[in-house]
């Protein structure tokens, strides 16, 4: 099965583009991430992190209302 596609894939020109493409997506997209995160304020941050821990369906309502 595996030969049958590895031979397949060889006679594609410029196949060898592929992987690197799909490498620059996942990398470009963890940056973004990271540079998102590395801005959130401390408040925003401190929110969030206790969203777990809150046990009501209140705290979450008011959050939505508060941001929309």
């Amino acid at each position: 099965m595996l030969r049958f596609i590895k031979q397949n894939l060889e006679t594609i020109s410029g196949v060898g583009i592929f992987p690197l493409i799909s490498l620059l997506i996942f990398v470009s997209f963890f940056i973004i991430v990271l540079i998102r995160v590395r801005k959130m304020s401390k408040s925003n941050v401190s929110e969030i992190s206790n969203y777990p821990l809150n046990d009501s369906i209140n705290d979450e309502n008011e959050f939505f209302q508060q941001h929309n």
